[in-house]
């Protein structure tokens, strides 16, 4: 799970940076955005099942 969290910071950090040079509209920054997303909800399915199994 540490590992996805690591994952997550460096594509919020990619996405930030992606925002600032390219803008928030652009396909890159909505691409990783996207790709962020995708992590964030394998993250909090990660997080219920081991708080299901507690």
């Amino acid at each position: 799970m540490e590992e996805l969290l690591i994952q997550l910071e460096h594509l919020r950090e990619k996405m930030i940076r992606s925002g600032l040079e390219h803008g928030l509209q652009s396909k890159k920054t909505i691409q990783l955005s996207k790709q962020l997303d995708k992590i964030i909800d394998q993250y909090v399915q990660q997080t219920l099942v081991a708080i299901s199994k507690e």
